[in-house]
């Protein structure tokens, strides 16, 4: 059975590009919540949309969308992944408690991996890196104009272009230094507690240390899916 794959870490712990790199060795799909709501919310076709641009102001102020918006929309894009009989390795989500395991009336990301994966199947990371590692990635960090791909943090300044479609770089829309905080902020508040609850129901969550390089990490990652691709 193909495999559900969970990064979680602070802003700049590498998340998005070890997504990538799952994605491209494995044929995992790289599904990046925050990716996928910047392309919804700063969408100019949504301009006039109400709920869109609430979630809008969120997203520019750097605090976490609402999270029964985002569940809604993630459970949607997950059951298609699953349909198409794709692995699937999300970068920083599910982001709250709700998102993961919903309320008396809604089924919550976990509850839908499972259904759809098998428990079993179901990896959890945890990438540690300090509070100065994350604002100095952050400060530097830079995405493909073109394809989103992120300049990996060893080689910014030092590569022209994007070396999967040579695309130019750009900073990322929501980074900004009060921004950042705020979403640092929003991860130790509303992300982390996912985790006590996450071990209460028998998960088990690998813990990496994300400093060194990504390549590093990664291997840690495959070593511990153990996987038969």
């Amino acid at each position: 059975m193909t495999k559900a794959i969970i990064l979680y870490g602070p802003p700049g712990s590498g998340k998005g590009t070890l997504a990538n790199l799952l994605s491209k060795n494995f044929g995992f799909v790289n599904f990046d919540t925050g990716q996928y709501l910047r392309n919804l919310l700063y969408n100019p076709e949504f301009s006039k949309n109400k709920t869109i641009q609430k979630e809008k102001l969120l997203n520019q102020s750097g605090k976490l969308s609402t999270p029964s918006f985002v569940l809604k929309l993630v459970l949607g894009e997950t059951k298609k992944i699953a349909a198409a009989g794709c692995g699937i390795v999300f970068s920083g989500s599910p982001r709250t408690i709700f998102e993961s395991f919903g309320d008396e009336i809604n089924q919550g990301l976990m509850e839908v991996l499972g259904k759809l994966y098998g428990r079993k199947n179901i990896f959890i990371f945890e990438l540690k890196i300090s509070p100065e590692t994350s604002i100095k990635r952050n400060s530097r960090r830079e995405i493909c104009a073109v394809c989103g791909q992120p300049a990996l943090f060893l080689y910014i300044g030092k590569t022209p272009c994007c070396a999967v479609c040579a695309g130019p770089f750009k900073k990322r829309i929501d980074d900004n230094p009060k921004v950042f905080e705020t979403r640092l902020a929003e991860y130790q508040k509303r992300t982390r507690p996912i985790f006590d609850q996450l071990k209460k129901e028998g998960y088990k969550i690998f813990s990496l240390d994300g400093e060194p390089a990504p390549y590093k990490v990664y291997q840690k990652i495959v070593r511990a899916i153990n996987t038969d691709y």
